[in-house]
């Protein structure tokens, strides 16, 4: 038997988020007593490949092809189900991105196997249980989930576990599988990525602002400060909705789930639907001139203040810092 990572790519290159994942099951092979394999789905140089062997993994499955360019769900399930048929795979590990998050049931279904999407923490096995902690309820808790299945599929939640390198390099082959023609029946015909920008799923510091910074002609200081900190930019549903930033950038509930070592909330009172996007951020500091604002309850740090005064001081004190590095 053996552990399977599919190691996601975005444009060729792998993110921060895989080197995880390999890590995390890395980890797990090693509590199993078993080894790594590593599939990847698209058009990565060969030395890419390899370099998953620094994090662990011992082969590296590469599947290329047009049709296979873009992600699609159904026919990238396919293609993995039967990589851990082929490698006699027990337990199938997925970063929990957007493209993991829709393969993982499918796989479920494949392979017949549990799946515990989340998970923030290696899984423990006590007298043949095998149980995952995984977050639930939009983030604001966390289940311990026990697989009973054979075969057992797992998410890890990006920024929730440690890169480890252990050296080595990949031994990497070339896998094909014939695809059904019904697994195309949605394509993506393009990707455009934002250029220039750190993306905000894997982000370790996101800088975010609301409806406190009045207009979007204001957001040049966020876009500075997020620039500073190498941080992604985010922002509230207000804002997104009316248009000030783009739908992308919107964190929360019904937007997109964060999980950074660093959330900057700036004039964002903290609606639950937002409370729920960012809460499993490692560290939380809010600015906002309403001292009864929500976010105050859950943030680690706190300034009450006025944007337009905190922030400009917040930027002249990290150009300051990064002058006398």
């Amino acid at each position: 038997m053996s552990v399977l990572i599919y190691a996601e790519n975005a444009g060729g290159t792998f993110k921060k988020s895989i080197f995880e994942a390999v890590s995390y099951a890395k980890a797990i092979a090693d509590q199993n007593n078993t080894n790594l394999v590593a599939i990847s789905i698209g058009d990565v140089s060969a030395g890419e490949l390899a370099s998953l062997g620094k994090y662990g993994a011992q082969k590296v499955l590469n599947v290329s092809g047009d049709k296979l360019k873009n992600f699609v769900n159904q026919a990238y399930a396919a293609v993995i189900a039967e990589a851990a048929k082929k490698e006699g795979a027990d337990i199938v590990i997925l970063s929990n991105t957007f493209s993991g998050r829709g393969l993982a049931p499918r796989l479920g279904v494949k392979l017949e196997a549990g799946v515990a999407d989340g998970a923030v923490a290696l899984p423990e096995q006590n007298g043949g249980k095998f149980t995952v902690k995984k977050t639930a309820f939009s983030g604001k808790a966390f289940a311990i989930v026990e697989l009973t299945s054979a075969n057992k599929v797992i998410a890890l939640v990006p920024n929730s576990y440690k890169v480890v390198e252990t050296g080595g390099s990949a031994q990497v082959e070339d896998f094909s599988v014939v695809t059904k023609e019904s697994d195309f029946k949605a394509t993506i015909k393009e990707i455009v990525r934002s250029a220039n920008k750190v993306s905000l799923p894997d982000a370790e510091i996101v800088v975010s602002a609301g409806r406190g910074l009045k207009g979007p002609e204001n957001w040049g200081m966020i876009e500075e400060l997020a620039s500073l900190l190498g941080a992604a930019t985010a922002c509230s549903k207000p804002v997104s909705d009316a248009g000030w930033r783009p739908h992308s950038e919107h964190v929360g509930q019904t937007g997109i789930a964060v999980s950074p070592n660093l959330y900057i909330a700036i004039g964002i009172s903290g609606a639950i639907q937002h409370l729920a996007g960012i809460s499993s951020s490692k560290v939380i500091v809010v600015i906002n001139k309403d001292p009864e604002a929500p976010f105050f309850k859950v943030a680690d740090y706190g300034i009450v203040g006025d944007a337009f005064e905190v922030v400009p001081q917040l930027i002249a004190a990290v150009k300051e810092y990064k002058a006398s590095a």
